[in-house]
C-alpha cells in the first residue's frame, strides 16, 4: 500500500492512522518533496478512475494564480500538478490496481 501523503494536512494524517491501526504495511510518498512524474499521476489518475483537474485543489494559491479560468487539457492539468504539486488533492492510497482519495479519511477502509 502507498499513500500519497502530506504530514501538514489533518485529513492526511488522519488516513495515515488509519492504515497504522490496521496493521497495513504502507509507504509514505511525501509528494511535495518526491513529486510524482507524468507517468506515476497517469497510473494514480487511472487507478482512482477520476480525470485529473478531479483531483485539483482548487483554493490553492497555485491554482487561482496560474490555473484559474483556464481550460486546461488532460496533458496540461498533469504538467500543473507536476509544476505547482501543492494542486495535488491529498491524500491519495494506493493498492494493487485500486486507488481512493482520502477525503473523508475512512474511504482508506475501502482498501483494507
Amino acid at each position: 500500500m502507498k499513500i500519497y501523503h502530506n504530514p501538514r494536512c489533518s485529513k492526511s494524517r488522519q488516513t495515515l492512522q488509519i492504515i497504522q491501526d490496521a496493521n497495513a504495511d504502507v509507504e509514505i510518498i511525501e509528494y511535495l518533496n518526491a513529486i510524482p512524474s507524468k507517468n506515476e499521476l497517469k497510473d494514480i489518475l487511472n487507478k482512482l478512475r477520476m480525470k485529473a483537474e478531479d483531483i485539483i485543489r482548487k483554493g490553492e494559491n497555485d491554482f487561482k494564480e496560474n490555473c484559474k479560468g483556464k481550460n486546461l487539457s488532460e496533458e496540461e492539468w498533469i504538467e500543473a500538478m507536476i509544476k505547482y504539486p501543492k494542486l495535488i488533492e491529498r491524500p491519495i492510497v494506493i493498492k494493487g490496481n485500486k486507488a481512493v482519495l482520502g477525503r473523508p479519511p475512512e474511504n482508506v477502509k475501502e482498501l483494507l
